[in-house]
């Protein structure tokens, strides 16, 4: 498998630089597909349909292809994988649950493919992005190589799209359904955000819906602690300043704590929905963010997976959370390039409202704040 990273302002200038690679003879057959909203996406759709290329794609909050970053762009992964080794599927959770939707994609893959891994994307600010793993999981077991994230708006937090070809959504789910007995799939979340103060118990939550902690409207709480200083519905950038200053940790027995930030603020009752699963009883703690030195761990952990299960990769993807480029700024080409020196392959990514993925010995889950990496190579 051959594979360019290329990237454009525009689709015209996104146009040249897929016919510049291809005039070695390359021909992609998947593209994976990172861009602003504020692109025009049918064009850009039919800029690579019109070349017989299937599009996996997902809006943004940046996008970037090796160190460059980039800002209300289109970033493209081009792979020439053979058509019998990859399906793409979209479908919508608007009257279906986004678990159910997942379940029926993955009984359709396993109809094309023994042993299928799923990169994936899904759309909308209220959905709770774990039940889509658990979808997965539900039909093929708990090992199912499942990673992605969560679509964003550049930083709106209103409207966000996943699409292929034939169709987009604002509150689906894309997937790309790899045959895993011919392209192996491995990556890992790492994320590194510090804890702070005491831990506190859910005691009111549904789902993703978090109402109370100790008792207290979350909304409430947060206010209490945070130090922000205009929590209202008058200050636009406040769900941005929770999810990226002040965000909450969901501890766990085993494993490291698991980053459930308020993505969406019901106003009424001071209650938050989260992007992930907050079960009422569990115990949580509000957290700081990182120190750089979370940039060095990402790399570290792109070489344990290096040296014990990725010798060489073809391509890799990066979902790594919108808040970590406010954190971090500039700096976060560093941690790009330093993930491209790992295997030296090429490179796309976004800046995403959330990262799906396997952390190091844990479980398929949904996390915030954090990078998720992966490598392929055809074997």
């Amino acid at each position: 498998m051959k594979a360019k990273s290329i990237r454009g302002q525009t689709p015209a200038e996104l146009g040249q630089a897929l016919e510049e690679s291809m005039q070695d003879g390359f021909k992609p057959t998947l593209a994976i597909v990172f861009m602003s909203v504020k692109q025009d996406r049918g064009e850009v759709v039919k800029l690579l349909d019109q070349r017989g290329i299937s599009i996996y794609g997902a809006t943004s909050n940046g996008e970037f292809i090796d160190e460059e970053l980039g800002k209300e762009s289109i970033a493209v992964l081009l792979l020439n994988i053979s058509e019998d080794y990859f399906k793409v599927f979209i479908d919508e959770y608007i009257e279906k649950a986004p678990r159910d939707v997942a379940r029926e994609i993955a009984k359709a893959a396993i109809e094309t493919f023994d042993n299928p891994a799923f990169l994936i994307a899904g759309s909308h600010m209220a959905t709770d992005a774990e039940q889509l793993l658990h979808g997965f999981e539900d039909v093929i077991g708990s090992e199912v190589e499942v990673y992605g994230g969560m679509a964003g708006d550049d930083f709106t937090f209103t409207e966000q799209f996943v699409f292929t070809n034939e169709r987009a959504s604002n509150q689906g789910v894309v997937a790309v359904a790899i045959d895993s007995d011919k392209i192996k799939i491995a990556g890992r979340a790492i994320c590194g955000w510090k804890p702070m103060g005491t831990e506190k118990t859910v005691t009111k939550s549904e789902g993703n819906h978090v109402y109370t902690i100790d008792d207290v409207p979350v909304l409430e709480m947060t206010r209490r602690y945070s130090g922000l200083k205009v929590i209202s519905k008058e200050n636009e950038n406040i769900l941005l300043e929770i999810a990226t200053t002040f965000p909450l940790q969901l501890q766990r027995e085993k494993g490291a704590p698991i980053m459930r930030p308020g993505l969406m603020i019901d106003w009424e009752d001071g209650s938050f929905f989260c992007s992930g699963t907050v079960p009422q009883g569990s115990k949580v703690r509000f957290s700081l963010p990182p120190d750089f030195d979370v940039i060095d761990e990402v790399v570290d952990g792109c070489q344990r997976l290096k040296e014990e299960e990725m010798p060489e990769a073809d391509a890799v993807i990066l979902f790594s959370c919108a808040g970590r480029i406010l954190a971090f700024g500039p700096l976060m080409g560093k941690e790009i390039e330093g993930v491209k020196n790992v295997w030296n392959a090429p490179i796309a990514g976004m800046f995403s409202n959330a990262e799906l993925g396997r952390a190091t010995g844990g479980n398929l889950e949904m996390h915030n704040l954090t990078t998720c990496f992966v490598a392929m190579k055809e074997k």
